[in-house]
């Protein structure tokens, strides 16, 4: 049997790690590992693993680096390579995962296939009370959702139904747009092939979509996990997108290339552990 890594990025937010992490706490299955993907963080977050790690019932990881501005691709390199697991669940320090999170993943890894999430969006006012409150919204049943659809405090419900395995899943296997790190899982020899993440991706945007790009070049399919694995996505102000241009550009130059393995990627980190 497979064993997962459950790769979580964060920056500066430990309030929404805990929620995150706590989600975590109560899967129905706990055959995985999480590695902290930390793009910087003062000590406050590393204070908040430590703690938290002492009553999680799975090995918790935290892979740091210096604050140099937004370097997702990077962190996500350096926690793969410190992972473990057969196959490598992607999700951001904002996402709460439900508590079927990972074995509904389990439920839809094929060899072969990378599969895509979705999240349901948490507005500003609610957000700050599930955190305030540390309300345990990943454990919510069908009447609260809708009370709180009905409120305005979440997007849409929609996403919370389930519906079984199936080749309706496979319908967007070859199209890149809309798969985010979110929630995103992938075999980890598919990521040794593609050579991970490109760090020449640095302020926000787009690291996501070249990395499955080049997957897909790779005849390493999409398969979709929409009514199946949600997150819950905690509110935050707009990023800093001042690199976005440069990132566009890159991606754009990846579709016209025909790039398969990234530039600078994730074997630096094998062979050169930090």
């Amino acid at each position: 049997m497979a064993t997962a890594s459950v790769i979580i990025t964060t920056y500066n937010r430990p309030d929404a790690l805990a929620a995150v992490l706590e989600g975590f706490r109560v899967q129905s299955n706990h055959d995985f590992e999480a590695v902290i993907a930390d793009d910087g963080s003062t000590d406050e977050t590393a204070h908040l693993i430590r703690r938290m790690s002492e009553r999680l019932p799975f090995p918790v990881h935290h892979v740091w680096q210096e604050d140099k501005g937004f370097r997702a691709a990077a962190v996500r390199n350096r926690a793969i390579a410190a992972s473990h697991g057969d196959y490598v669940i992607f999700v951001d320090g904002d996402c709460i995962p439900l508590p079927d999170f990972i074995a509904s993943h389990f439920r839809l890894a094929e060899r072969g296939w990378f599969v895509s999430g979705n999240r349901i969006l948490m507005s500003r006012l609610f957000t700050g009370r599930v955190l305030a409150e540390k309300l345990p919204v990943h454990s919510w049943g069908s009447l609260q959702w809708l009370c709180a659809r009905m409120r305005g405090w979440i997007n849409r419900v929609l996403p919370l139904l389930r519906l079984p395995d199936g080749r309706l899943r496979k319908h967007k296997r070859d199209q890149w747009e809309g798969a985010k790190t979110c929630n995103l899982a992938i075999w980890r020899e598919d990521l040794l092939r593609v050579n991970g993440f490109d760090e020449r991706y640095q302020g926000w945007g787009h690291e996501d979509a070249d990395l499955v790009v080049r997957l897909i070049r790779s005849k390493v399919w999409r398969k979709e996990a929409r009514f199946a694995v949600p997150v819950l996505h905690l509110w935050h102000p707009h990023v800093e997108r001042a690199g976005l241009a440069d990132n566009v550009s890159r991606l754009q130059a990846v579709l016209r290339e025909g790039n398969i393995v990234a530039r600078q990627g994730l074997h630096q980190h094998l062979l050169f552990p930090r």
